[in-house]
């Protein structure tokens, strides 16, 4: 994985150090963390060989720190389940790729379609979302790649996921709701005429 930094003289680059936390996420040991179109392809990389198509670098030194700032990967076929978060909220902003962020009532009907791509594609390239609200992403580019910030330390019980959408384990159920998912989406954008 390779990494700019300010010296870097022709031809040179310094990698990044990376260290598995599991086969999806990685740290860097580096005092400054730095990113690339080569830590970029490396993390494309990594998610194409992981089950669940995603991967991630976070750039905050370990799971107990107190602000969690990561560069996520994920292919378009990775399915991402609705869920919320308890006490934290988060942000996300598009550095690659197209999507759909769809925000749910609590019992799972669609209140609101955000569609996503980089700056400059007359898009939403950005949101904060507030706790207890919860959310999805419809990828509709190969690859997204998207800068999140949320606060620590990491606690799966501050995450909640709802029992109207399968947990993952049934592909055949996950291919079933996305496709619902993404027709209901569809027919949001559709009917609000501008998103």
């Amino acid at each position: 994985m390779g990494s700019s930094s300010s010296n870097e003289t022709a031809g040179s680059r310094t990698p990044t150090s990376l260290r598995a936390q599991n086969p999806e996420v990685y740290y860097s040991d580096d005092a400054i963390v730095t990113a690339d179109d080569a830590t970029i392809g490396e993390l494309k990389r990594i998610a194409a060989g992981n089950p669940r198509l995603r991967s991630r670098l976070c750039t905050h030194p370990d799971p107990s720190s107190g602000l969690h700032e990561m560069l996520i990967v994920h292919h378009r076929e990775a399915y991402v389940r609705p869920h919320k978060h308890l006490g934290k909220p988060e942000s996300f902003h598009v550095i690659e790729g197209t999507a759909q962020v769809v925000i749910f009532e609590d019992d799972g009907s669609i209140r609101d379609v955000l569609e996503m791509a980089p700056y400059g594609q007359g898009k939403r390239c950005y949101y904060r979302m507030p706790e207890k609200v919860f959310h999805s992403i419809l990828i509709t580019s190969e690859w997204l790649v998207f800068h999140e910030t949320t606060a620590g330390p990491f606690d799966p019980a501050r995450t909640a996921f709802p029992d109207w959408a399968p947990d993952g384990s049934d592909a055949a159920a996950v291919q079933d709701y996305v496709a619902r998912m993404g027709a209901l989406a569809a027919g949001h954008l559709t009917g609000r005429g501008f998103e």
